[in-house]
């Protein structure tokens, strides 16, 4: 079996761009007929500059080979250019590229992926949604509490049985920086909230996004640990396992981070440095499924847990499915809501969510069909903006209700 061709497609994501602006689907063919798609989940650039990567990463080191290879494709890749070293871009590509190899792996062989990296272990994965409070003009308020409230039991009664949501204020390109303590009053007062609303029926993610400095951390942690989260996520920004561990080792709270970090090294220096003990690895970025698997056999070692990050499209949410489902310390998935919307409208037929769990698939590969309309429909994508975005103005302690920091739910 060799690889013959491969096609990127850059979908655009219609307002409210719930899980990004764009997502960016590739689909390998092989000689014989087999398909697979995949997602990459990079960011850096635009995605005409990712198109073009893929491209070059194919055609260097996938064209005419076996999909099956994996592993000599990663190292290559990882390689390339005398690198070896992580690198997001490059990862992305790699993440989209290998999950279409497993995908049509588990074609040719009649067995879902989870099947072939070590077998299924559960039945149904517990999954958790961010907050998305709608107000009467029918705008996102991220920061409104009564809201936020509102719709932390409108999830509950759906049957989700964790909530995420992040009251603490704009991430910017400094960042991190200290809060203001109008800040860390509303993030104590959503958990105040939010836990006299839902009781022991819910767990609280507390889900922000590396706006603080390790001191920061620490204050905000002692005001939010009488509501007992069940985490702080990236509470520091990425790349400084020391400032992760800081903030860990003075906390009762569980620390999770990991959807900006890439590779089992980057993971491997988290876990020596007790930065975390929840890992958060997105499987279009981190380097796909395999190492996505690695990386949760690191934290088996050191008794940590893995809940998969998920904010982009549904081919990089099947194969985080096909990961947790083969993975014993897995703890959550994220999920968008219930998969309704885009997400369910762009597949032939949407993932499926019960009660609160998603329920694994039972067909081959990753178990999902690109609805090749829909994604012509929406194709290209023609908007300058990047996937996500951060503020580009230093964190202003007097401009809380200024409009530039408001920023799209990033999950």
């Amino acid at each position: 079996m060799k690889l013959a061709s491969c096609e990127t497609h850059v979908v655009a994501v219609p307002p409210p761009h719930i899980g990004g602006m764009y997502w960016i689907f590739v689909t390998l063919r092989t000689e014989c007929g087999i398909e697979g798609v995949g997602e990459v989940y990079a960011a850096s650039f635009h995605p005409t500059v990712m198109e073009a990567a893929i491209a070059d990463v194919f055609g260097r080191l996938l064209k005419g080979e076996d999909p099956h290879h994996i592993e000599r494709f990663f190292r290559r890749a990882y390689s390339s250019g005398f690198t070896q070293r992580p690198d997001l871009t490059m990862m992305g590509c790699v993440s989209g590229l290998e999950m279409a190899c497993w995908d049509i792996i588990g074609k040719a062989a009649g067995k879902p992926v989870y099947e072939l990296i070590g077998g299924r272990i559960h039945d149904k994965l517990r999954c958790y949604t961010y907050l998305y409070p709608r107000n009467a003009a029918g705008d996102y308020d991220y920061d409104n509490v009564e809201l936020s409230v509102e719709t932390a039991l409108d999830c509950m009664e759906q049957g989700f049985t964790a909530l995420k949501f992040d009251p603490a204020g704009p991430y910017t390109a400094y960042s991190g920086h200290q809060l203001s303590l109008e800040d860390m009053d509303r993030s104590e007062t959503f958990c105040r909230r939010i836990r006299e609303a839902v009781g022991n029926r819910c767990d609280l993610l507390f889900g922000t996004h590396g706006q603080m400095v390790p001191s920061a951390a620490i204050r905000l942690a002692r005001r939010l640990e009488p509501y007992d989260p069940l985490w702080f996520e990236e509470p520091v920004p990425p790349g400084n396992s020391a400032a992760m561990a800081q903030v860990a080792q003075n906390t009762r709270i569980p620390v999770a981070t990991g959807e900006r970090l890439t590779t089992k090294y980057e993971f491997a220096d988290l876990l020596a440095h007790k930065g975390a003990s929840i890992l958060q690895m997105n499987l279009g970025r981190v380097g796909g499924i395999l190492e996505g698997k690695k990386i949760a056999a690191l934290a088996e070692t050191h008794y940590a847990q893995i809940a998969p990050h998920l904010y982009n499209g549904p081919v990089g949410a099947a194969a985080s499915i096909q990961l947790a489902t083969a993975t014993p310390n897995f703890l959550i998935q994220e999920s968008i809501g219930q998969w309704d919307g885009f997400h369910a409208e762009v597949l032939e037929e949407k993932l499926e969510w019960r009660d609160g769990y998603i329920i694994p698939s039972d067909k081959p590969g990753l178990g999902i069909t690109l609805n090749k309309e829909v994604v012509a429909a929406h194709s290209p994508y023609r908007d300058t903006r990047l996937h996500l975005s951060m503020a580009d103005t230093p964190h202003d302690f007097k401009a809380q209700s200024d409009d530039r920091w408001r920023r799209p739910a990033n999950g």
